[in-house]
């Protein structure tokens, strides 16, 4: 591998590893596995890396953890383990952390595709054309499976505070 490109991969690891991390957790709701998905997606980056040239080690990145992570997703004979009682041991960012546990409880009821259309769209702020392109699907696709997402987010979080209910009402 060329020293510029070793350079250039590890600087974006260091920079964007967290937010991969945290991007990935949205995607599956487990600390476990988005590190799974996260190492899985940055491994075939430097793969890729080592054949081509990648304009965009960002955009490259976030398109191949998605691809990871449907494709983890749709394959039925995974072994789930079973989550223990213990405290997570990672820390909870600031904020409203009953909050923030609703809504992610909200979002790992949504189908894979689906959630990782309103992840990108909302957690990445990313535009329909950019979601499009990433998930390799059309503008129309990214527009009907954000509706559908966030109409079921809605009724899962019917009984949620009326506050949250503004917030997610404001997206559209």
């Amino acid at each position: 591998m060329k020293p510029d490109v070793e350079a250039d991969l590890h600087t974006f690891v260091e920079a964007r590893y967290l937010h991969l991390r945290r991007t990935a957790y949205l995607l599956c709701g487990d600390w476990h596995r988005a590190e799974d998905l996260v190492q899985t997606a940055l491994a075939r980056m430097v793969v890729a890396a080592r054949r081509r040239r990648i304009d965009s080690l960002d955009a490259y990145s976030r398109r191949v953890l998605l691809r990871v992570y449907l494709d983890d997703s749709q394959r039925g004979s995974r072994r789930r383990e079973r989550l223990s009682d213990e405290l997570a041991d990672r820390p909870v960012p600031p904020g409203d952390r009953a909050e923030a546990l609703t809504v992610l409880a909200a979002l790992r009821t949504l189908p894979p595709r689906q959630r990782a259309t309103i992840v990108l769209r909302y957690w990445e702020d990313r535009s329909v054309e950019e979601t499009a392109e990433t998930l390799g699907v059309t503008e129309g696709t990214v527009k009907s499976q954000c509706a559908k997402g966030l109409a079921a987010l809605r009724d899962v979080l019917a009984d949620a505070p009326q506050e949250l209910m503004l917030n997610l009402g404001g997206i559209e």
